[in-house]
């Protein structure tokens, strides 16, 4: 299969460089946003390892919409770009034969304790045609990819950190600040799950998953930070305003932006 990853398909995404800029760890409001320490690296893009398919996730202009919507959520909430995911969900030989794609940084997040995370969300560009493919929770996600650090399990080394999404209170325009610390559930996959209870059948507020993280022993680290989605159902759309504690990520047409959040 060809992997076209920031590759314009017929439903097209504008492409460009990728790039970003390292986190700040102290928890703020997710409204108050300056523009002031802005910086920009260029550790942010697809993450190849957990790509499945030929998705889409690239840096564009937009969206701007849909038709007829006026007012603030008719642009994307930071300056004019987004980034444009696209997953299909019956287009591999795999099974389930859906794709996945994860747009993140390995880099600036490697060594960061999970527990000092104090506020996590995004802005998403949902439609009204994702909701039919999937239902209300057809939304994209927020991974890290974590050593847990379990004093139970200390052979475990590797889980991935899954917040799942509420529905967007809104469709066809941008939507408010979906906080991931207080709104949707959390997971992790592999035999970290097992051991905390928070398993994708069984899913964990935030507030629950962090106090099963914090068994006594040394401090779960985070390795890297994403959002995508997949491997579920067909999805289209956009997100942007990644936060990360103080830091916002603001995803242009020309790289990925930051903005410190008061």
């Amino acid at each position: 299969m060809n992997a076209r990853f920031g590759v314009k398909r017929k439903v097209a995404l504008g492409v460009t460089a990728l790039a970003a800029i390292a986190v700040s760890a102290v928890s703020g409001s997710a409204s108050a946003v300056t523009s002031e320490n802005r910086g920009s690296s260029d550790h942010w893009g697809v993450i190849t390892r957990n790509t499945i398919g030929s998705p889409v996730a690239a840096l564009r202009n937009g969206p701007f919409g849909s038709f007829g919507v006026k007012g603030p959520s008719a642009r994307p909430p930071y300056g004019r770009g987004s980034l444009g995911i696209e997953v299909a969900d019956k287009s591999t030989s795999l099974t389930p034969p859906s794709e996945q794609v994860e747009f993140g940084n390995e880099v600036d997040f490697y060594g960061d304790r999970v527990l000092a995370l104090k506020q996590v969300g995004f802005h998403v560009f949902q439609t009204g045609e994702n909701v039919s493919y999937g239902g209300p929770g057809n939304m994209p996600n927020i991974r890290f990819e974590i050593n847990p650090n379990l004093t139970a399990a200390p052979a475990t080394t590797y889980s991935s950190m899954v917040w799942t999404s509420a529905p967007s209170p809104v469709t066809d325009r941008w939507s408010p600040y979906l906080n991931a610390t207080t709104t949707g559930t959390w997971y992790l996959t592999g035999n970290a799950g097992t051991v905390t209870g928070c398993t994708l059948t069984a899913q964990c507020t935030f507030p629950q998953l962090k106090t099963a993280l914090n068994d006594g022993g040394a401090q779960p680290t985070i390795y890297t930070a994403g959002v995508g989605k997949g491997r579920d159902y067909m999805w289209i759309g956009a997100v942007d305003g990644l936060r990360i504690n103080r830091t916002v990520y603001d995803f242009e047409a020309d790289g990925v932006r930051t903005r410190r959040a008061g």
